[in-house]
């Protein structure tokens, strides 16, 4: 996308980051990627100046805005592409509810593993192992009831904040070895198809270099 005032500071390997890459493309709103290259930094203007040293960030030329959700929301409401969105507090079913909060949880759980490798950590310690044990518990969860959950989305929608996210969740856990993904058929079923979408195929996962 052409040069713009909206600077979304992460990394084309972050799935937080692609959740705010896929809605800026399906909205049609203008971006560039910031790339935050260390992640061990505790330099906040690395972040964008989020103070809590974490991505994505987005910067405007009016203010800016910390977090995925935070992100989206804000590019939804610079769009003059009128789309249909079904957000987080739609999400009147429990199914819907609890599918949403996992799948946010188990980006985090995953991120927790990965910066927890990277900074040299024992992966045999007690809340590691737990940690571990309760993304696959996520997982199988997830995998049991997403056709049901994405069956129960609004049929008019033309984008959900749960499918982006799930499918950057399961895309990830497989490009980062973290979760075999292939143990999941009904989470690679819908992701098989989420990619298919232009949004999805312009933000693929890559390290940045």
């Amino acid at each position: 996308m052409a040069a713009t005032s909206n600077v979304i500071f992460g990394r084309s390997s972050s799935h937080f980051t692609r959740v705010t890459r896929i809605f800026a493309e399906e909205l049609r709103v203008p971006y560039t990627l910031e790339v935050v290259r260390d992640l061990l930094s505790t330099n906040s203007s690395d972040y964008g100046d989020n103070p809590a040293l974490k991505i994505p960030v987005l910067r405007t030329s009016a203010a800016t805005w910390f977090g995925a959700l935070n992100i989206c929301r804000e590019l939804s409401r610079q769009s003059r592409h009128g789309i249909r969105i079904v957000w987080p507090e739609d999400l009147a079913l429990p199914l819907l509810a609890n599918a949403q909060e996992l799948i946010v949880h188990a980006m985090s759980a995953e991120v927790r593993l990965i910066m927890h490798k990277v900074a040299g950590g024992d992966a045999r310690s007690t809340d590691q192992r737990k940690l571990v044990h309760g993304l696959l518990r996520t997982m199988s969860w997830l995998d049991d009831h997403v056709e049901d959950a994405i069956g129960n989305l609004l049929p008019e929608r033309d984008l959900s904040y749960l499918e982006v996210t799930l499918y950057c969740l399961v895309e990830h856990l497989e490009f980062r070895e973290v979760v075999r993904t292939s143990d999941y058929p009904a989470l690679r079923a819908f992701a098989s198809t989420f990619a298919r979408r232009e949004s999805a195929r312009r933000t693929a996962y890559r390290f940045d270099p």
